[in-house]
């Protein structure tokens, strides 16, 4: 949950809490890794233990670093989920009634929001009306003996708000409730501030209302509990589904005919797709239908189901279209010994989400965006006993008839009434695509512009105003990509202004 970066390079070893702390040697060496930036345009963040810094690596999650002087540093793990699962947790508890399962999750987080409610200073907790968050508030609440604090944010446009929710669950759990509303200075007093935050390039865009929230939890308390972790245990996110039903309609055919099938699709020029589909029925017809058949023939040529983690998690595909000279290097790649450990599909989308998507990003986002206000953010639900035990658990407990997080729920509901519940899944998603083409149009506009783009000899000027163009007069949603670029343009910009760095460091370890 915590970063960690370091640097071994010709006999000169460094490390410190935030990348910039390299940077303060005069030896170290600052190189932008290309790869890198091609995975933050294809993902919204650089997965460890690379950097965006070709000579500086993170630690990951669960491991240690041993440096013994005249060797090479050593990484290896204190605690893994693949060698627990290995040593069996994936059949540990498959005898367990729901009624006995529910009873012992219920235990497991009690005692989990329990260990993480002491504090001598004062505790709330993010709600955003969600599965995740309200349970964990449900818990609070049940073992505080005065109303929990509670914080939300909202945004005006309903496609986006949840803070509604959120009133909901916290009048019915009683807690002591504050929500703000996003507006567009809030936007443009936030902007400015994340390449600060964040210390290397990072696009996931709800850092904009995770460090709102973070701020104004600050004005109140100092340690915030958080439900982080429930959609990657208990498969929550859309895309299992969407991946488990996608291989069951292709995953019929053989290899050989899927590939000659894909490529047939893909020969196909997009206008002559979208020409063609208009034979079928406006109101049935799908919108960009040339891209997306496109999209489904390169899904087509895949050699096997663990492949469609990748396509179907990335942002943006083709990164190497606009970061010219990258080869997805640092692209996904499945764990070809992964299938045995884990036979079912879905458990091992889970597994991918776990060591990538949840360290690298959500942790990431919600550790520096809560640090920068002095909030400490703490995690039961990932307490890794609760880890090993849901992983413990049969498929059918987390995903069920099409119902997500199903024995979380089932956890839940005795607390607050699926009335509250019982809605599709927003996430915590921001109006980007209209904040692009307003309150952050000209900001964006400087640091897309051809000459900017030109100076950094990284990107693809072409290719990436053709982009904001299309975006900007409305002929296209590019807003991921759009502000994965822009983080990255931004967090260029700023490195390149840097101050000459002082002769003698401070900071670091030789």
């Amino acid at each position: 949950m915590k970063p960690l970066y370091w640097s071994w390079r010709n006999g000169l070893f460094l490390f410190g809490s935030e990348l910039t702390a390299l940077h303060a040697h005069p030896a170290f060496d600052a190189e932008i890794d290309r790869e890198a930036a091609a995975a933050l345009v294809r993902s919204s963040f650089v997965p460890a233990p690379a950097s965006i810094c070709r000579h500086a690596r993170k630690l990951p999650p669960g491991t240690l670093l041993v440096h013994t002087a005249g060797e090479d540093p050593r990484i290896s793990p204190y605690w893994s989920l693949r060698d627990r699962i290995a040593e069996g947790l994936g059949t540990a508890a498959p005898a367990l009634t729901d009624e006995e399962a529910a009873e012992r999750l219920e235990e497991l987080i009690a005692d989990s929001v329990r260990r993480r409610m002491i504090a001598d200073v004062p505790l709330g907790a993010f709600l955003s009306g969600g599965i995740d968050s309200s349970t964990v508030v449900a818990f609070m609440q049940q073992q505080s003996t005065r109303k929990v604090r509670t914080f939300s944010i909202g945004f005006n446009d309903s496609g986006f708000d949840e803070a509604v929710h959120a009133k909901a669950v916290a009048r019915h759990l009683g807690t002591d409730h504050t929500e703000l509303y996003v507006d567009q200075q809030h936007v443009l007093d936030v902007v400015p501030k994340l390449q600060d935050i964040f210390d290397e390039p990072f696009a996931d865009s709800s850092q904009v209302p995770t460090y709102l929230v973070s701020a104004m939890t600050r004005e109140h308390v100092t340690v915030a509990l958080s439900g982080d972790g429930g959609d990657e245990m208990f498969a929550g996110y859309p895309k299992y589904a969407v991946i488990a039903r996608l291989w069951e309609r292709i995953g019929w055919m053989p290899g050989v005919v899927r590939g000659l099938a894909g490529g047939a699709i893909r020969s196909l020029p997009v206008g002559l797709l979208d020409a063609a589909s208009r034979l079928i029925p406006a109101r049935r017809r799908p919108q960009h239908f040339g891209r997306r058949a496109h999209r489904l023939g390169a899904l087509l040529d895949l050699p096997a189901d663990d492949d469609l983690y990748g396509p179907l998690s990335a942002g943006f595909r083709d990164e190497g279209r606009l970061v010219p000279g990258s080869n997805g290097a640092l692209r996904h790649r499945a764990d070809p010994g992964l299938r045995a450990l884990v036979p079912d599909l879905v458990a091992r989308m889970q597994y991918y989400d776990t060591m990538g998507y949840l360290p690298d990003d959500i942790m990431t986002k919600v550790d520096r965006c809560s640090m920068a206000v002095s909030l400490e953010s703490r995690e039961p639900l990932l307490d890794h006993r609760l880890v090993e035990f849901v992983w413990s658990l049969p498929q059918r407990m987390k995903l069920r008839g099409g119902t997500t997080k199903w024995l979380l729920r089932k956890v839940l509901y005795r607390h607050v009434p699926r009335t509250l519940m019982d809605r599709p899944k927003m996430g915590f998603s921001v109006p980007l695509a209209e904040w692009l083409r307003g309150p952050l149009a000209d900001w964006a506009d400087d640091l897309l512009s051809p000459s900017k783009l030109s100076e950094d000899g990284l990107l693809d000027p072409v290719e990436v105003r053709t982009l904001w163009e299309d975006h900007r007069s409305s002929r296209a949603d590019h807003q991921t990509v759009l502000w994965n670029l822009l983080m990255l343009r931004a967090w260029l910009s700023k490195a390149r202004a840097r101050p000459a760095e002082p002769s003698q460091p401070t900071a670091v370890a030789e």
